[in-house]
């Protein structure tokens, strides 16, 4: 089998050769071992850096796109190189690179297809009391949403099947991590996680630019899965609260009135249709969106078929083009 690193980064001159250095070159269980680096539109000569270190493939964008998507070309690349297994891992050097083997060791089993590596949370120092309880809000969302039991959902130091890869999409810009393991669940791709080590920061993160910031990015993208994965849920819910509040003023009212007192509280009548109307209104907003998530899945079912044979072109030409006599 062929394994294929891929690191995605952005201005990482100073750290990737330090995380390339600490990379394995052989696995056990697998042929070949390959590195790819996605430069994501770095202007310190991160790609040249990345050749001159020993990388086998590169993928450049000429401007910066964001760490989803480039998390989703690498591993378009990695599978159009022909990949069995691919991990991601961070430039930064994060995450002790002697773990690879214990990461892939459920795929070489056969009892996972994903795995994603858990990191000792409570004992990172460099991580403040916030960032860490929205590391643990996070995962527990993810859990929830996706009924998988991975600890450490924001860890971007995972591994996967070439199967598992294609079956993947993304659509939030701001992080891959969350929405890929919910995505996992939802699509009965089987995941697990394993206990990793990590290393002393080399630089401050690249996603967490203040707490402020953190924060507000991480609950928006939390609200937003529920929102995208949930949404006959999240949207009922609301209609219901709206409208369960409609009836009770209107209930309200209603003794107002029958006691001879309704002509002072006509406003409570006027809240209560409001109320009535809006919750109606959101709750059939539940079921247009459900409708959404089944067209989505139709869509994300052709999409990994369309994959898939795009695949099978690619490896038929290579086998081909082997066979051709010179």
């Amino acid at each position: 089998m062929k394994l294929i690193i891929q690191i995605p980064c952005y201005n990482e001159a100073e750290t990737l050769p330090l995380t390339l250095g600490e990379l394995p070159r052989a696995l056990p269980g697998f042929r070949v071992v390959e590195w790819l680096v996605i430069d994501d539109g770095s202007d310190d000569g991160t790609a040249e850096i990345a050749r001159n270190c020993g990388a086998d493939h590169i993928v450049a964008f000429t401007g910066n796109q964001g760490l989803a998507r480039s998390f989703l070309a690498g591993l378009d690349a990695a599978i159009t190189l022909g990949a069995d297994v691919i991990v991601n891992t961070d430039a930064d050097n994060q995450y002790q690179a002697a773990d690879i083997p214990l990461l892939v060791a459920p795929i070489l089993a056969g009892t996972a297809d994903i795995v994603v590596g858990s990191r000792p949370i409570n004992e990172i120092t460099s991580f403040s009391p916030v960032k860490k309880l929205l590391q643990k809000i996070g995962s527990g969302v993810v859990r929830f949403v996706s009924r998988t039991e991975i600890p450490d959902a924001p860890s971007g130091f995972r591994a996967m099947t070439r199967e598992a890869a294609l079956r993947l999409n993304v659509f939030n810009d701001y992080t891959y991590t969350l929405e890929t393991i919910i995505q996992a669940g939802q699509k009965g791709i089987a995941i697990t996680s394993v206990p990793v080590r990590v290393n002393k920061v080399t630089r401050p993160s690249r996603l967490v630019k203040s707490v402020p910031s953190y924060l507000t990015k991480s609950l928006v993208t939390i609200v937003r899965i529920f929102v995208v994965y949930k949404s006959f849920r999240f949207f009922i819910s609301v209609g219901l609260t709206l409208a369960g509040a409609g009836v009770l003023v209107g209930i309200r009212f209603l003794g107002y009135y029958l006691s001879g007192n309704g002509s002072g509280h006509i406003q409570s009548l006027i809240l209560s249709a409001i109320l009535l109307g809006v919750g109606f209104q959101t709750m059939l907003t539940a079921f247009l969106a459900d409708l959404l998530a089944v067209n989505r899945r139709l869509m994300e079912d052709i999409q990994y078929r369309v994959k898939k044979q795009g695949l099978r072109d690619t490896v038929g030409h290579r086998d081909a083009d082997s066979k051709t006599p010179p």
